[in-house]
């Protein structure tokens, strides 16, 4: 039967948490690995077990972790989210997998969805890497920041302004929603964002639905998107027909320009395709693509 053990690993001078899950049968070459982790302040609770279970039962191990500075990772700077530092840990996840003696070194793949689809695109241009899926992924600052009515924009701007200064004083962040209903001031606040954030939380879990609000005015500059031309190993794009956090038309065109893309598209919004049927149409399509590209990497 597969398995999962809680593992950890060092990015700069904090400590990231993980599952590590194995596959039922040991490959004495070793195993194909996917590296794995969330969005947009989420962490690995909120339903990436589900993924995990099921690339392990298909032969995958998986590294799944949390950022720094969430969840169960170390870090000081709690819920501040800060693009560079969750590229560097990406990157030593990567490296982590490498030491790891049962996994084949040349099949590691990485696994991102949502703001986490974004920085595999990022990372897998920047890095050698066997295969890539990006799920929902967030291709681009602007487009997805033209989805908040301008009056919330504003307002997520002025409390930006007061926590980058409250970060220069050395005072705790100031903290924005990540999610909430339409009108309300959130990161993602259109009619799916709230319940759909809170639904991928298992039962009785206490979800921290907020991030220091300096993101909001970093996002901007964020377009990972345009890395995708750089990618050069398959890489799987899931696009939700009517995603109204990340747009598909963006994503859509920057998954053209990659060179070994795949594109497959879902008629569900942003928070849909971790649930219910779309979940199970998304894994099966994962799994095939992983099947053909991943698992057969090296041979």
């Amino acid at each position: 039967m597969t398995t999962r053990e809680d593992v950890s690993f060092r990015s700069g001078a904090d400590r990231i948490s993980a599952w590590l899950y194995r596959p039922a049968d040991p490959d004495p070459d070793g195993v194909p690995l996917l590296v794995m982790a969330h969005g947009l302040g989420a962490v690995r609770t909120m339903r990436l077990d589900a993924y995990a279970e099921r690339f392990a039962a298909a032969g995958y191990a998986c590294l799944v972790f949390d950022y720094r500075n969430f969840g169960d990772s170390g870090g000081a700077a709690r819920q501040v989210l800060d693009v560079g530092l969750q590229l560097a840990d990406w990157s030593a996840a990567v490296d982590f997998a490498h030491t790891l003696s049962d996994v084949d070194r040349h099949r590691i793949g990485l696994w991102g969805t949502s703001f986490g689809g974004g920085h595999v695109i990022a990372t897998a241009a920047r890095r050698p890497v066997a295969a890539v899926v990006a799920q929902c992924p967030f291709t681009d600052g602007i487009a997805s920041a033209r989805t908040i009515p301008p009056l919330t924009t504003a307002r997520i701007s002025l409390l930006a302004l007061r926590d980058l200064a409250a970060a220069r004083l050395g005072k705790p962040p100031v903290l924005v929603a990540t999610a909430g209903r339409p009108g309300e001031v959130a990161l993602m606040s259109t009619p799916d964002s709230y319940p759909g954030y809170l639904n991928l939380a298992p039962q009785g879990q206490t979800l921290r639905n907020e991030v220091a609000a300096r993101i909001g005015m970093k996002i901007l500059g964020y377009r990972p998107g345009r890395l995708a031309a750089k990618v050069q190993c398959p890489i799987l794009f899931c696009v939700c027909d009517t995603d109204s956090v990340a747009p598909p038309g963006p994503t859509l065109r920057y998954a053209a320009k990659a060179p070994r893309g795949t594109i497959k598209r879902y008629p569900q919004g942003h928070f849909d395709i971790y649930v219910g049927d779309a979940f199970e149409r998304a894994i099966a399509d994962q799994l095939e693509f992983l099947d053909r590209h991943l698992k057969t990497a090296g041979n």
